[in-house]
């Protein structure tokens, strides 16, 4: 008497299912600047960041056109903190 197939391989599927699921879901990340924080030169220190709350710094040799950082909605639900900077040259 042979047993079946199916019941041979169900804990291979269930492993491979686990590990696709494990592989495939949401990243739980934060991002924690702590003190003394450089970004070009400037002071990005005790801020965080996370999957509703994302920054994003864009920074210039020159001059931007628009200086300076601000909130911005980013359509999903959450927010973006968007700054223009100059390069500080130590």
């Amino acid at each position: 008497m042979t047993r079946p197939l199916h019941l041979a391989t169900f804990p291979l599927a269930l492993f491979a299912l686990t590990l696709i699921l494990a592989v495939a879901g949401p990243a739980a990340a934060e991002v924690r600047f702590g003190n003394n924080v450089r970004i070009g030169g400037h002071d990005a220190s005790n801020q965080r960041f996370d999957r509703r709350n994302r920054g994003v710094y864009h920074i210039y040799e020159g001059r931007p056109r628009n200086p300076g950082c601000a909130w911005r909605s980013d359509g999903r639900g959450g927010r973006v903190k968007v700054c223009h900077l100059q390069r500080i040259r130590p």
